[in-house]
């Protein structure tokens, strides 16, 4: 089974080719600091072959939901150090997705602060999920070039302060709807500076901010996350074909570990505009890092998608969640457990770290 086969990544040995893919777990305190249950969450998950943390809040203006945890405080850094040493006691590889939510987020958890974002345009046709409830998006303020250029210097720091934790590297995630996918998107991207106005402006902080990374802890160490199809946060591409197809072409110019592509998620309506053949062969045949194929993947859609050659390695999320030990369960042809949606964000151990394994 080419699951089970060992990968390389960048300069990492893959004990095998699954990925724990990054999911937002809500576990970390008010504070942004993880605890003793995280550590064992992690633990429990370091069969992997990488482990992709949940995205962490790269500054305290990069936080867009509660009980989401940080790495720009010594208290966190500390906190993630636990994690980190217990993954590698347990022969795993760990990397710490990095993230600043930029519009999608609310000013009840940033202090009363509004989300920013490269243009002052909200959301719309969706809620929020805040520590009071589901709430419609605010119209977030419009980021400054000076800003812009702040930000890119957080995120090197991030990257920095990671390292400092002991993660073995980092993604930078510019998938989802996110800061730098809004960025690409001119659904969010109105500006006129040489952040915005042109495919190659808008694809500019992302840009950027891998140089920067890459910088601070070489490209060894780094990998990032896109989703070209994703709608997500409405987000909307005039073209994404060709705005991808570009921001390929310039990441390929880079040296770095590795390139997460998610495909779309069925659970979003296909917008008409927009190509329907299969992401990883129209956009991941292009890309010159290594390919970690990402998205709604089970054992045999995985195996088959592994046997194509263009993708070295298969992130999945909810199945492990649910599965601490996917990687034997699906060299045993073992049943899954399934996951509780219900407590997939926030709460306490239950549904966290007490799905059991397969008995020895």
């Amino acid at each position: 089974m080419k699951l089970l086969d060992k990968t390389k990544i960048g300069s990492f040995e893959l004990k095998n080719s699954m990925v724990m893919a990054a999911m937002t777990r809500s576990r970390a305190d008010i504070s942004g600091i993880v605890g003793n249950a995280t550590v064992t969450y992690y633990t429990q998950r370091a069969s992997a072959g990488l482990i992709l943390s949940e995205a962490i809040n790269i500054s305290e203006q990069a936080i867009g939901s509660p009980f989401t945890p940080g790495l720009y405080t010594n208290a966190q850094i500390e906190a993630w150090k636990k994690v980190t040493t217990a993954v590698h006691k347990a022969g795993g590889i760990i990397f710490a997705q990095l993230w600043h939510t930029g519009r999608v987020g609310h000013s009840v958890d940033r202090n009363g602060d509004l989300p920013v974002a490269p243009s002052a345009i909200a959301i719309s046709g969706m809620q929020h999920f805040t520590s009071q409830g589901p709430k419609d998006y605010e119209t977030p303020r419009a980021l400054t070039n000076a800003e812009v250029k702040q930000i890119i210097k957080d995120y090197g720091q991030a990257a920095k302060n990671a390292i400092e934790a002991g993660f073995d590297g980092v993604e930078l995630h510019a998938a989802n709807g996110y800061l730098p996918n809004q960025f690409l998107a001119e659904s969010a991207n109105q500006r006129t500076d040489e952040y915005g106005g042109s495919i190659e402006n808008n694809s500019r902080f992302i840009l950027e901010i891998m140089q920067e990374l890459i910088s601070a802890v070489g490209g060894h160490k780094v990998g990032i996350k896109i989703s070209p199809l994703q709608p997500y946060a409405d987000i909307v591409l005039n073209d994404p074909t060709v705005t991808f197809k570009y921001l390929i072409q310039e990441l390929n110019k880079m040296e770095f570990a590795f390139v997460e592509l998610m495909k779309k998620s069925p659970m979003f309506p296909a917008i008409p505009t927009y190509p329907t053949e299969d992401e990883i062969e129209l956009f991941g045949s292009l890309i010159k890092q290594p390919l970690i194929a990402g998205t709604a993947y089970n054992k045999e859609s995985a195996e088959e998608e592994l046997k194509k050659g263009i993708a070295k390695a298969i992130a999945f999320g909810s199945s492990f969640l649910a599965n601490p030990d996917l990687p034997k369960r699906f060299e045993l042809d073992a049943p899954l457990n399934q996951p509780d949606r219900m407590t997939m964000f926030g709460g306490d151990e239950k549904g966290y770290i007490d799905y059991p394994f397969l008995l020895n």
